[in-house]
């Protein structure tokens, strides 16, 4: 079940345009339709375009005490298109992360969360850099914070590696305030990684519906996601989706 918050004009190459649901009473009115009939098992955030939408998200979920709650917090397009006003940025931080069972920004995404915070850049080099980025969002709200490590490829040293290669590492760091899980994967040399990182969110909720622990969830996820990236499907002249039917 759907609440369409924003509708974008895109394809391989970029966003062209961003078309935002900005009456706020319907989306209200969308919301109470899903939670009212059939049921909720766990819900995924994705792209919310505003600071209005982003509290009206919060205060609705508040209302219904939803459960298994993933926040993927949209802000860039793997083309590099903006897709969420600064000024609603910390709207995340006050409002909806602190309902949240688990936030999973991407790099830029964390590190830019980060520098609306606190004013200051948090750069990245390494394994420990990732660790502690994850424990500064920690402390934002959520049960879980997954840092994805897609932005960051590695050596075996995991250190930050500056030609990537078939041997490179990626790290995926998840934190529930005490201990750390790192996830490890190949890094797979292709340019066909569009909705990456909206996939991982929503099959992670998925997983949470189906009663796996947060753990399970993670790593059955990001295995997911591997696959789909390594088919490598050639579509469009820019950055092509991965393969979700890649199990078929």
């Amino acid at each position: 079940m759907t609440c369409i918050t924003a509708l974008t004009a895109q394809n391989t190459t970029g966003v062209k345009d961003i078309y935002a649901v900005t009456d706020v009473k319907f989306i209200e009115t969308v919301l109470d339709a899903v939670f009212a009939d059939v049921g909720v098992d766990a819900v995924k955030t994705g792209m919310l375009a505003s600071a209005n939408t982003v509290k009206t998200i919060a205060t609705c979920l508040r209302k219904y005490e939803a459960v298994n709650v993933i926040v993927d917090p949209v802000m860039v397009s793997t083309s590099g298109s903006v897709l969420l006003p600064e000024e609603a940025v910390s709207t995340y931080l006050t409002d909806l992360f602190p309902i949240s069972t688990m936030i999973t920004p991407n790099l830029q995404e964390a590190q830019f969360l980060y520098k609306i915070a606190n004013g200051t850049d948090f750069t990245v080099d390494n394994l420990e850099d990732l660790k502690l980025l994850a424990k500064e969002l920690y402390n934002f709200g959520p049960k879980y914070v997954l840092v994805k490590g897609g932005h960051l490829p590695l050596t075996t040293d995991y250190t930050r590696d500056t030609s990537p290669s078939a041997s490179t590492i990626l790290v995926d760091v998840l934190y529930d305030g005490s201990d750390y899980v790192v996830v490890e994967s190949s890094f797979v040399v292709t340019k066909n990684t569009h909705g990456t990182g909206c996939t991982l969110s929503s099959a992670i909720a998925s997983n949470f519906a189906k009663g796996m622990t947060p753990v399970d969830s993670v790593k059955r996820a990001i295995e997911y996601v591997h696959y789909a990236i390594s088919d490598n499907l050639e579509l469009g002249h820019g950055n092509g989706p991965i393969n979700h039917l890649h199990v078929l």
